[in-house]
C-alpha cells in the first residue's frame, strides 16, 4: 500500500496506537519490534480491541480480511507516514535538542504559545525515532504550531529526526558531556546537535540563538538567526535573582517562576524570546510563566517533613551535575545535604568524570554528602563526611537507621537510578 493511502486511512482513525494496552477504538496500530519484542505477534489482539488498521511486516500475521496492512518495514512506513503528514499539515514546526534542559525548554515555549496558539508538543521525552514521528501524527487540522523535542545518543540521529519533522524553526539549549558514550567526546556531541543547524541552514529556515552562548553562535554563522539573552537587546530578558526561585525582568514586567536553579534562566529566556518572536503579548508571557510548575522530577521544589528538598532527579550529566551543584553552593539554606546518583551513558569517561564530582565535594563543605550507585562507590575519595552505597537498597538500610532533620536537600541522578524514591524513606 502506498503512503498516499495509509494517510487517508490515517485521517480516517482515530490516531496511532504502537502498544496494544492502549489501544483506543479505530485507531492504527503500528506492530513495532524491539530487542525485547515483536508487535507482530500482538495483530490479533489490536484487532479484538478495536483497531481500524494493524501495520505489519510479517506475512504470516497478514489477513485477507482486509484488517492488516502488510509492509516492508513497520518503523520505516511509521516515519514515512509521519514525513507524508507534515507535508500535509503545512504548519510551522518548532524542532529543539541539546544536552541539558531541552524537556523543561520544550514545555515552558509551550504553556508560552499556547497563550495565543493552538500548540501540539511532544509528551513527555518521546523524542527519537519512534516518538518524533508519534508526535507529528499526533498534529492535526487544529494544530497551528507544532512544537518537536529531539533527543540523540550518537551521529546522524538528529540529522534524521529533522528529516521527518522537517522544522521550520530550532533552538539548541547547550551542549554538554552527554551521551559520551555513543558520540565520543564532547566534540562528537556538538556535531551531533548541530545536525539540526545544517538541517534549517540547508533549507533556509531560522534559528533561535541564545547569545550568551558563543558555541552556539558560532555554529550557527551563514543561518537565518534570532537572537536573544543579551541584557542590552530589545528582547529585555534580565535575570533578577535566583536565590530560590527565578526572578525574571521582561519588558518592564517582573515574572516570579516556579522553577529553581540559575540554569534554568536560558530555558525560560528560550521560551520568553519565542513567545515574543511569535507575537505573544508580554502580559500572557508573564502569565504562562509564572503558572508553570515543573513535574517529572524536574527542579521540583518539595518540603517533605522539616526538610526542603530539590528533586532533580530525571537525569544527569556532567554538565548538568555541575550546574546543579554550583547552584545547590550558591542557594540560600544552612545544613545542605546531598544525594548524588551515578551518571549513565560515559563510556570510558566514566571514572574520571565521577571522579571529578567528587574532587569538586570535597573542595566544599556541602555538609553530608551520599554517593549512590556503582560508579560513585568505586571512586577514590575517603572524605569523612562522604558515605558511599553501591546501591540503592544499601542506601535505604543506611537511611532507615538515620534521622534527616531540617535539611535543605538536593537529589541528583541518571533516570535510571530512580532517586525520586529517596522521598519515600525521607
Amino acid at each position: 500500500m502506498d503512503i498516499e493511502t495509509l494517510h487517508q486511512h490515517f485521517l480516517k482513525s482515530s490516531g496511532v496506537c504502537t502498544d496494544t494496552r492502549n489501544i483506543t477504538h479505530n485507531c492504527l496500530f503500528f506492530a513495532l519490534k524491539g530487542d525485547n519484542f515483536n508487535g507482530n505477534v500482538f495483530a490479533q489482539e489490536a484487532i479484538d480491541k478495536g483497531a481500524f488498521k494493524v501495520i505489519i511486516d510479517e506475512k504470516v500475521f497478514h489477513k485477507q480480511t482486509g484488517e492488516t496492512i502488510l509492509c516492508n518495514d513497520v518503523l520505516k512506513t511509521l516515519q514515512e507516514l509521519a514525513v507524508f503528514h507534515r507535508k500535509y499539515l503545512n504548519i510551522p514546526i518548532i524542532a529543539l535538542t541539546g544536552s541539558n534542559g531541552k524537556t523543561t525548554t520544550k514545555e515552558l515555549i509551550n504553556v508560552v504559545l499556547t497563550q495565543k496558539f493552538k500548540t501540539t508538543a511532544t509528551k513527555g521525552n518521546l523524542n527519537n525515532h519512534i516518538g518524533v514521528p508519534l508526535t507529528i501524527l499526533s498534529m492535526n487540522a487544529n494544530t497551528e504550531i507544532g512544537i518537536v523535542e529531539m533527543g540523540a545518543n550518537h551521529l546522524q540521529e538528529i540529522k534524521s529526526l529533522s528529516e521527518i519533522a522537517q522544522p521550520d524553526f530550532g533552538y539548541i539549549t547547550n551542549f554538554g558531556k552527554a551521551h559520551l558514550e555513543g558520540f565520543g567526546s564532547l566534540e562528537g556531541v556538538i556535531k551531533g546537535k548541530t545536525e539540526l543547524y545544517q538541517y534549517l541552514k540547508n533549507n533556509n529556515k531560522t534559528v533561535f540563538v541564545n547569545e550568551t552562548d558563543s558555541k552556539q553562535i558560532e555554529h550557527t554563522t551563514d543561518t537565518k538567526r534570532v537572537f536573544f539573552g543579551k541584557n542590552d537587546n530589545d528582547d529585555g530578558i534580565v535575570l533578577k535573582d535566583a536565590t530560590n526561585h527565578l526572578i525574571i525582568d521582561f519588558k518592564g514586567l517582573t515574572i516570579k517562576s516556579n522553577l529553581i536553579g540559575a540554569y534554568n534562566f536560558n530555558n525560560i529566556a528560550a521560551a520568553i524570546a519565542i513567545g515574543n518572536y511569535f507575537g505573544v503579548s508580554s502580559e500572557k508571557i508573564k502569565e504562562a510563566i509564572e503558572n508553570y510548575t515543573p513535574t517529572n522530577n524536574r527542579s521540583q521544589l518539595i518540603e517533605k517533613g522539616t526538610n526542603k528538598i530539590i528533586l532533580d532527579a530525571y537525569n544527569a550529566n556532567p554538565t548538568s551535575m555541575m550546574a546543579a551543584l554550583e547552584n545547590f553552593k550558591q542557594a540560600e539554606g544552612d545544613n545542605k545535604i546531598l544525594f548524588l546518583g551515578d551518571m549513565f551513558e560515559l563510556g570510558a569517561d566514566a571514572k574520571n568524570e565521577h571522579e571529578q564530582i567528587v574532587a569538586y565535594l570535597k573542595k566544599y563543605n556541602f555538609g553530608k554528602v551520599y554517593l549512590i550507585g556503582t560508579n560513585f562507590f568505586n571512586t577514590s575519595t575517603t572524605a569523612p563526611n562522604i558515605i558511599k552505597k553501591e546501591t540503592f537498597d544499601l542506601l535505604k538500610i543506611e537511611l532507615e537507621k538515620t534521622s534527616l532533620k531540617n535539611g535543605f536537600i538536593l537529589i541528583k541522578a541518571s533516570r535510571g537510578m530512580a532517586l525520586e524514591r529517596i522521598l519515600n524513606i525521607l
